[in-house]
């Protein structure tokens, strides 16, 4: 097979959700050879048995992938897209390293710095970094609402551009744009100041647009952000666009405040005429009532910046406020935005 074409190679998608699934709905559709692999056996069974529906801002369409449970995959494993939650990645690796073919490798389609953990388990040669922002929910079993489109960005590890990244392109070309880049760890650490809000803005059970319509909420926002955006430029020369969101409008300056608000309500304004009002956090908080992936961006900015000895206190606010939604100690209500500024250190957040 040549190296620039995966069609008829095996493409198996490990999570099944509101990304993986819909990369899997439309690999398939486009011809490709993809098993999808969850752990929701009603979600299995449901694409497996009536397919799996797509709502949204391309139509209502039903298609046909296979999917298997989780306990039912083995190996050798070829191309594999790793779709899960970030705090699912040390577990999935445990099952998929050994699993993986000399000649395979795990592409990560995930929030956080996922590829670090990947490549503990298989190596940065077998590991292939993407940025993904499109905008999904999983509805529920065989059912999801794709909200906006994004173009996704891959990336060898150490920056060089491949036949493999190309071909990865190719492949990914029939799900989103799809572009190649030599910067993937700009993406990565840019979305994780784009994530500083996300989760910020999410610990009130409202839309974005209302909390960014919301002074204080703005300002704790911004100020995640804006902590975010130091300790990421400790990491990386350059800061990648994170779609419409320019992480580097936080940059420390007379006019930081100004610019960062700024983009904050641009963001929010551009929500407004969308169909995806929330973050998936906020699904994750107010409807799935499960654990997010705070602990993969959020925890990271915060263990980053101290060992940078740059401080961090709004988002380690933010880290444990979020912690307590997901315990059950707190509801997201609107008094959680004074809580993070007083934690914080902003005082009333004016």
């Amino acid at each position: 097979m040549p190296t620039n074409d995966l069609h008829g190679a095996p493409i198996t998608i490990v999570g099944a959700g509101a990304i993986g699934g819909t990369v899997g709905a439309f690999l398939s559709d486009a011809g490709y050879a993809v098993t999808l692999v969850d752990r929701d056996a009603a979600h299995v069974r449901a694409i497996n048995e009536r397919g799996l529906r797509i709502t949204g801002v391309r139509g209502d369409r039903v298609f046909h992938p296979r999917a298997i449970h989780g306990d039912d995959l083995h190996g050798p494993l070829g191309v594999t897209i790793l779709c899960v939650k970030g705090h699912f990645t040390e577990d999935a690796m445990r099952q998929l390293g050994p699993l993986l073919a000399p000649d395979g490798y795990i592409l990560s389609l995930q929030n956080g710095m996922n590829e670090k953990v990947i490549a503990r388990h298989v190596g940065e040669q077998r590991t292939v970094g993407a940025f993904v922002h499109f905008g999904a929910d999983l509805m529920e079993p065989g059912h999801i609402q794709l909200g906006t489109e994004q173009t996704i960005f891959i990336g060898e590890l150490d920056g060089r551009v491949t036949s493999r990244a190309e071909a990865v392109r190719e492949m990914l070309s029939h799900v989103m744009p799809a572009e190649v880049t030599s910067n993937i760890w700009g993406f990565l650490w840019g979305k994780l100041v784009y994530g500083a809000m996300a989760f910020a803005c999410s610990t009130v059970d409202a839309s974005v647009p209302q909390v960014m319509d919301d002074p204080l909420g703005r300002r704790v926002c911004y100020e995640a952000s804006a902590e975010a955006y130091r300790v990421a430029k400790s990491q990386v020369d350059r800061l990648e666009n994170i779609g419409e969101f320019n992480p580097n409008l936080f940059a420390p300056g007379d006019d930081a405040m100004a610019r960062g608000e700024s983009a904050l309500m641009a963001m929010a304004n551009a929500m407004r005429a969308s169909v995806k009002q929330h973050m998936g956090i906020w699904r994750d908080l107010a409807v799935k009532k499960r654990k997010t992936e705070v602990d993969m961006q959020v925890a990271v900015i915060v263990e980053t910046g101290r060992a940078q000895g740059i401080p961090t206190p709004v988002n380690a606010a933010v880290l444990a406020v979020i912690h307590e939604i997901e315990d059950g100690q707190r509801g997201m209500e609107w008094s959680n935005l004074q809580e993070i500024a007083t934690r914080g250190g902003l005082g009333g957040g004016k």
